[in-house]
């Protein structure tokens, strides 16, 4: 009788994406359009990867929408939205640029919603008429916790790993022990293992 408000709380690897992509599928199967933004373009990629992987058998391609397409793929990923047939598109900042218009938004799902601003969301969600909202956070801002409080905001928590995820270990080396940790990067790398390094 309304639509849904919720921010969903998990840590890394708890399977927050993969609740809201059955949410988005659930969109589409009603003949809605759904929209998953994430802060980075590196990441709408890995979603649209992992999405694509897992949607193969249904026949469900995601729709990529960023801001370093080219002309002619915006013009086409805006005439994809604009048109209302349904679908899932996965993008950044660009969903909520001026230019992009669904045609029959019916869920939203904002991934790290911490890293955008409150208008940001907002934005994403007036582009539909009254979309479900579902914001996922390991790390939620202050407000998100208020809004939470104040009955504005429902709150679910993932507080457990899908079946067979390992546990994340995490641990703190000082400078000293720079060659020891890249050593130990190298072994895991040739045991078929990624690793990456954030600076």
């Amino acid at each position: 009788d309304r639509p849904m408000q919720r921010l969903l709380m998990g840590e890394v690897g708890s399977g927050k994406t993969v609740v809201a992509l059955y949410a988005m599928l659930r969109a589409v199967e009603s003949g809605g359009q759904a929209a998953l933004m994430a802060p980075t373009e590196l990441l709408a990629e890995q979603h649209t990867g992992t999405v694509t992987r897992l949607l193969e058998s249904l026949g469900i391609r995601p729709l990529l929408v960023t801001g370093s397409l080219s002309a002619k793929e915006r013009r086409e990923a805006d005439a994809r939205l604009r048109s209302g047939a349904p679908l899932l598109a996965i993008g950044t900042h660009a969903l909520v640029q001026e230019r992009t218009t669904f045609g029959k938004l019916g869920f939203v799902a904002v991934d790290e919603q911490h890293r955008f601003g409150v208008e940001q969301r907002k934005a994403l969600g007036a582009k539909g008429n009254r979309p479900d909202v579902l914001l996922l956070s390991a790390t939620p801002i202050p407000r998100s916790l208020a809004l939470t409080l104040y009955g504005d905001l429902d709150v679910s928590v993932l507080d457990e790993r899908p079946p067979g995820r390992l546990p994340v270990t995490t641990a703190l080396r000082p400078e000293s022990a720079r060659e020891r940790v890249l050593q130990f990067i190298d072994r895991e790398v040739e045991q078929g293992r990624q690793a990456y390094v954030v600076y």
